[in-house]
């Protein structure tokens, strides 16, 4: 395919969007990509790091190896994904901390609006796509109940969780960042971004590049051969993760960390009213309202603008 630099401009600032999704526990990269029209020549081009192409690589033939792995446009993502990254992971550990239920509300309105795109891409509707759809609702909400981990910090944990994380990431509708809340690494991995903790950062990295290459082999062949199951799923995923992104919640269940801090680890969904009686802070009603309903609908602005870029 050829790009011109104004399409790799624009692949860079979409990347940037995956990136600024993929920070915060509850939202996917993923859903990013799919929404921009970008998601399958991702998983593509990242299963084509292959044998094939590292052997072109060692070989010293990197033309040949750089048009194997489509590389300038995976470069134009990732670095876009790397901006919003390093960029975003001190506002938006700012922002969850003092504005949380103006944060998931915006996320809410981007994650149904996220399904609904996801589920008109769907070419057929049967028994099968229901099936699977439900499957994917059940198995994403069955995730967000699941009780957070302590985090162990030990380097080979650091690995495996990037293997995991990285999973999730390139999933619509199942978060990394989430996943990484489970495993209970979240704030570590996130706190050693903003500090610049450079080994902690490329043994995350480096377990992220091993999980991402072997998973979107799977992806891939899913993709190919049960396409509209695969995307049924999906669209169920992103349903089945808006239990963890509802923004009024009443914490049932905490512990006190290693350093003496005492944490959340089991919430419940409130209404927001009970919200405001149970912990007699404001629910930012109007507020949260209007946060979701601009979510939904840049949903759809990002596919129109999508749409004319592509004329």
């Amino acid at each position: 395919m050829n790009r011109t630099f104004k399409d790799y401009a624009l692949l860079t600032l979409k990347g940037m969007g995956m990136g600024a999704a993929d920070v915060v526990p509850g939202v996917s990269g993923g859903t990013i990509a799919f929404i921009t029209g970008i998601y399958e020549e991702l998983i593509n081009s990242i299963k084509s790091i292959n044998l094939t192409a590292l052997k072109l690589l060692f070989s010293f033939k990197l033309n040949e190896f750089w048009k194997a792995i489509n590389g300038t446009f995976l470069i134009s993502v990732f670095i876009g994904i790397g901006i919003s990254v390093f960029s975003l992971a001190k506002g938006l550990e700012y922002l969850l901390h003092h504005y949380p239920i103006l944060v998931w509300s915006f996320f809410f309105g981007l994650i149904v609006a996220s399904a609904i795109y996801v589920a008109r891409s769907i070419k057929s509707w049967n028994a099968g796509t229901v099936i699977s759809g439900i499957a994917g609702i059940a198995i994403a909400y069955a995730i967000t109940v699941l009780s957070p981990a302590e985090a162990n910090t030990a380097y080979w944990f650091v690995f495996v969780s990037g293997m995991i994380a990285i999973c999730a990431m390139i999933l619509p509708g199942i978060s990394g960042s989430f996943i990484l809340v489970l495993l209970g690494m979240y704030k570590f991995i996130l706190g050693a971004v903003g500090d610049l903790n450079l080994v902690v950062i490329g043994i995350f990295l480096a377990g992220a590049a091993i999980g991402i290459i072997a998973f979107s082999n799977v992806l891939s062949w899913l993709l190919r051969k049960y396409h509209n199951l695969t995307i049924a799923m999906l669209a169920g995923f992103m349903v089945g993760s808006l239990n963890k992104v509802w923004p009024w919640k009443e914490v049932t269940e905490t512990i006190i960390d290693r350093h003496g801090e005492l944490k959340p680890i089991t919430e419940r969904n409130i209404l927001p009213g009970t919200y405001e009686q149970i912990t007699g802070h404001e629910a930012w009603l109007l507020g949260a309202i209007a946060l979701a309903v601009f979510g939904f609908v840049l949903i759809f602005v990002v596919e129109g603008i999508g749409k004319k870029l592509k004329r």
